[in-house]
């Protein structure tokens, strides 16, 4: 299953060549110069004036629905779903393509994984929430993201809920840390609603944030793995301290401290609280942060483009906390919509966002993808602890509410561990071992083989060999072939080399290890 790559290595897309030929820009990019339509591209387009970076062109439009549907609900579009839009010629589609995205079911599926890793969403060591916490407060983030509930009332619940993990779910906040005294909690949560390393502070204002999370007590209850979350009886005098940003605070013999740093933290003008928000969802949608990497927010550490920093602040503000609407705003920029080709060889033109970062699938949507080309699935279940935990075959990898759940594959593609809440634990670097397992794995080479699906599309009689190529090309590429990859394929069948079937088997080996498939871009 490997001759065929002598035919479709010149001719399948290199993420790493691409200004190799300008044939093989034409089915990447459109022609055009990219038009700044919103107030981000006003702001990246400042800077590429100001240090002379020549901006990417506009992504075609094969490019984009591949890419938004993987973006937004991290799954492929359906072979219909693609010549659907490839055909529509209204001005305004993928505008409209972007509002339908943000209304699919796999929308809070896909994003609820994205804060589940945030959050330490995981049942077993070294985090032990366990699995009823887990399955509540999975539920929980979902139905948040679902109903768009606004970032800083959902930040305000986490910071500031007591009660049963089973049955107030965001009070797991307090449970999914390994370190449960206040410089563990504190820690917490400057990481996730400031984007920032709490260890690196000096030690008053560490020891200042540690004032509001000093009543955070835990007792059990006589159900199985059941925990409240409460306060701890108040000291008998009010508490002075000071805020991350060195302003004094006092703490009211019985105020609940949560509620006077969440008082203080979601306001506008927090220097880190709406920041934070927008340059993780810029690192989520573009793939890097403004402020690189996205939750190392600090002094010495500036944003790459200030304009566009605060530019996305304003927005998010104005839209009051609203997620939805950044990820819109984002989404239907002309940079978020450049092409993958740049245009430049400065070494800023990354950092400086001069065209799309092409990065590898996620280890999630790279198994959901092969699965869905191959007809196949995955078991998960996990035996420990207790409850058994048994996962339904058709629940997609995306949806997958336990960071304990896993598999060889998820562990080897980079799925990360949720120990810690840093971005960094997801490693969606291809490595070595990566491209052995997807050239050689039986797992693999069977999925392709025994698929009823692929077999139906490539051996069935009633469709010309060229259409059977074009049909398979849209199931895995989201895109039609060009002339040169037909006849390369259709001269791989006639030679001989390989049976109908492994010739057909080669085809798809071929494309599934292709850098356009196993990246987006």
């Amino acid at each position: 299953m490997r001759n065929i790559v002598l035919f479709l290595s010149l001719t399948v897309f290199a993420v790493t060549g691409f200004a190799a030929s300008p044939k093989m820009k034409a089915p990447f990019e459109k022609k055009g110069k990219l038009k700044s339509v919103n107030s981000i591209d006003q702001a990246v387009r400042r800077y590429h004036r100001k240090f002379n970076i020549k901006s990417a062109a506009p992504c075609s439009d094969e490019v984009f629905v591949r890419r938004v549907y993987l973006d937004v609900i991290g799954t492929l579009p359906t072979p219909t779903e693609v010549v659907k839009f490839l055909r529509n010629r209204e001005k305004d589609k993928r505008e409209k393509l972007i509002d339908h995205l943000l209304e699919r079911p796999e929308f809070a599926d896909y994003w609820s994984l994205k804060w589940c890793d945030l959050l330490r969403v995981k049942a077993e060591f070294p985090i032990n929430m366990w699995p009823n916490a887990v399955q509540a407060y999975h539920r929980w983030i979902h139905d948040s993201i679902r109903t768009n509930r606004p970032y800083d009332e959902f930040a305000r619940m986490l910071l500031t809920s007591s009660g049963s993990n089973f049955r107030v779910p965001a009070v797991n906040f307090y449970r999914g840390v390994q370190d449960r005294k206040p410089a563990g909690l504190a820690q917490a949560a400057a990481l996730t609603f400031m984007g920032a390393r709490f260890e690196k502070w000096p030690e008053d204002r560490r020891k200042g944030m540690e004032a509001f999370f000093s009543r955070v007590a835990y007792k059990k209850t006589v159900e199985w793995k059941e925990e409240i979350v409460h306060l701890a009886p108040p000291s008998p005098s009010a508490v002075r301290t000071m805020f991350p940003d060195g302003s004094p605070a006092m703490i009211a013999p019985n105020e609940d401290p949560r509620q006077l740093f969440a008082d203080w933290l979601i306001r506008p003008g927090n220097p880190w609280f709406t920041k934070n928000i927008v340059n993780r969802v810029w690192f989520w949608l573009v793939g890097r942060g403004v402020v690189h990497a996205p939750d190392d927010i600090r002094e010495d550490n500036p944003p790459a483009n200030p304009d566009l920093l605060k530019a996305l602040e304003k927005e998010l503000v104005k839209a009051k906390y609203d997620l939805k609407e950044l990820y819109r705003l984002i989404l239907n920029s002309s940079t978020y919509q450049q092409s993958p080709v740049p245009r430049d060889d400065d070494p800023r033109t990354e950092s400086l966002f001069g065209h799309y970062i092409v990065r590898r699938l996620p280890a999630e949507v790279l198994i959901d993808a092969l699965c869905n080309i191959t007809g196949s699935s995955v078991k998960y279940m996990s035996a420990i602890p207790e409850p058994f935990t048994f996962i339904p075959e058709e629940r997609r990898t995306i949806a997958l509410s336990d960071g304990s759940i896993t598999s060889p594959f998820l562990e080897m593609f980079g799925r990360p561990a949720r120990d810690t809440g840093l971005e960094s634990e997801r490693n969606d670097r291809p490595t070595g071992a990566q491209r052995l397992h997807l050239l050689n794995s039986t797992d693999i080479q069977g999925r392709i083989e025994r698929s009823p699906r692929l077999g139906k599309l490539l051996l069935g009689r009633r469709k010309e060999p060229g259409e059977k190529i074009r049909q398979v090309y849209l199931l895995i590429l989201s895109r039609e072939p060009t002339e040169v990859e037909v006849a390369a394929i259709m001269k791989y069948f006639a030679s001989g080399i390989a049976g109908a079937k492994q010739a057909a088997d080669d085809v798809v080996w071929a494309l599934i290890n292709s850098k356009e498939f196993l990246y987006r871009h």
